[in-house]
């Protein structure tokens, strides 16, 4: 037989925050008034500065024209509606804000912890063309549910309880976190060290047999591609890597750059009032595509064959890395034929020289995303164009170890891939049950 529900405690009310509450609305005063000197109060504009409960200040303002008190509520009203934090101390606060302060003796930390246990609600009132924010008719209006006094205070503490025991294992989930994150860095560093796997040239030794050395690959791949370019025309010889900043590498291995080993294009979009260049069967890819990262095959967008043939269709296996921005360095692996638009510089090597999966780590390894970053223009948007990107450094061992170390990484990685969605699905959970606690909490149904 189903549990009755418990009912809303009769000692219990349903108010507007207008009724227990006063309600600033933020305004931002003049940009001149702003410092990073600490010159002023200090200055919050938004949830930017938001932490779990106080934000922090990042500038401060000389002449304030809305002020929040220390411990009132701080709320977000626009982009996005109903984040909350609890003020440090005397502050100005933006048009991003409001603060609510609590009357008739009521906690802080109760009003905060019902405003987020009710923020659906406020959420379902934004609005905006865009962006969505509610007003100061919308907060007074908003309803919370209000016991007396010393149930409020108690309510504050059973929270507080049940949340630092969560926050204890959200921190230990954390830690899992970051551990895995390092050890798949120390897997990627080790690989392209040549210190994963037994190296070529020990088990040729071992085994009393010849092999074909790094530098041996390398003047293949190049005969090869100028055999292919002088049949089109002049020819041009690829600039060699400079090897004076680089790390030693294991015998058997060379260093070559990105234009010796494969061919660079950078994307492109086709013009958009053509319909009929979009809809088809040819991935599109953009930066946020390569999130997948080794397994990037899912799209938003998609070309048609006469729309890709706007730019250029990549082969399957190539190497895509974002080229522009503040996500400079993210690199994907494309699973099938595709194309990038102008973001990304994409790279296709021969399998029959090269693993595309050993390229594929190498640029996502801490060597290859410092090679990035420090190649790319010092300006305020950085960007990593198709001459900067082909003279980045790539070591290159013999093809039969290329496949060992990429064997060897998918297989640890695969582990770490594993327990990353666990870890991941434990602190969804946690997040789910966060919110659980508090819906228990306002509906009166906590024991005390």
């Amino acid at each position: 037989m189903k549990a009755k529900k418990k009912e809303f405690p009769t000692t219990w009310r349903r108010v507007q925050l207008a009724e227990v509450c006063d309600i600033i609305l933020g305004q931002s005063p003049p940009g001149s008034t702003y410092n990073s000197e600490g010159i002023g109060l200090p200055f919050f504009q938004g949830k930017a500065e938001f932490g779990n409960y106080y934000p922090t200040p990042v500038k401060w303002c000389s002449a304030p024209a809305k002020i929040a008190e220390h411990e009132d509520v701080l709320i977000s009203v626009r982009a996005p509606v109903g984040p909350t934090n609890l003020c440090p101390s005397r502050a100005c606060i933006g048009r991003g804000l409001a603060a609510i302060r609590t009357r008739q003796g009521m906690p802080s930390r109760y009003l905060l912890y019902a405003l987020r246990a009710t923020v659906g609600a406020l959420v379902e009132k934004s609005t905006g063309s865009t962006f969505d924010a509610i007003n100061g008719s919308d907060l007074r209006s908003h309803v919370i549910p209000l016991p007396p006094l010393d149930e409020q205070q108690r309510i504050v503490a059973e929270i507080e309880k049940q949340f630092t025991r969560l926050e204890a294992g959200m921190a230990a989930l954390k830690r899992v976190q970051t551990n895995l994150k390092r050890y798949r860095a120390a897997v990627l560093k080790t690989a392209c060290e040549g210190r994963l796997v037994p190296t070529e040239a020990d088990l040729a030794r071992q085994e009393g047999r010849t092999y074909e050395t790094g530098d041996q690959l390398l003047a293949r791949i190049l005969t090869e591609r100028r055999r292919k370019r002088q049949s089109r025309g002049k020819y041009k010889e690829p600039a060699a890597p400079d090897t004076a900043n680089l790390p030693p590498l294991p015998e058997g291995w060379t260093w070559a750059t990105v234009a010796q080993i494969g061919e660079t294009t950078t994307g492109f979009t086709p013009p958009k009032q053509n319909a009929e260049f979009f809809g088809g069967d040819i991935p599109f890819f953009k930066p946020t595509d390569l999130d997948a990262g080794y397994y990037v095959q899912k799209f938003r967008d998609s070309l048609t064959e006469a729309g890709a043939k706007q730019g250029r269709v990549l082969p399957a296996r190539s190497i895509l890395v974002t080229c522009i921005g503040a996500t400079i360095g993210k690199t994907g692996f494309s699973r099938t034929r595709c194309a990038t638009n102008q973001q990304i510089n994409a790279l296709t090597v021969s399998s029959d020289y090269l693993s595309p999966e050993f390229v594929f780590w190498f640029f996502t390894s801490p060597l290859g995303q410092r090679q990035i970053t420090e190649n790319a223009s010092a300006t305020t948007l950085p960007i990593l164009n198709k001459s900067r990107f082909e003279v980045l450094s790539i070591p290159i061992p013999p093809l039969a170890e290329q496949k060992r170390i990429v064997a060897d990484v998918e297989r640890r990685l695969s582990v770490v891939e594993e327990q990353e969605a666990v870890v991941s699905a434990n602190i969804q959970r946690a997040d789910r049950l966060r919110q659980s606690i508090l819906q228990q909490a306002f509906s009166g149904r906590f024991s005390f």
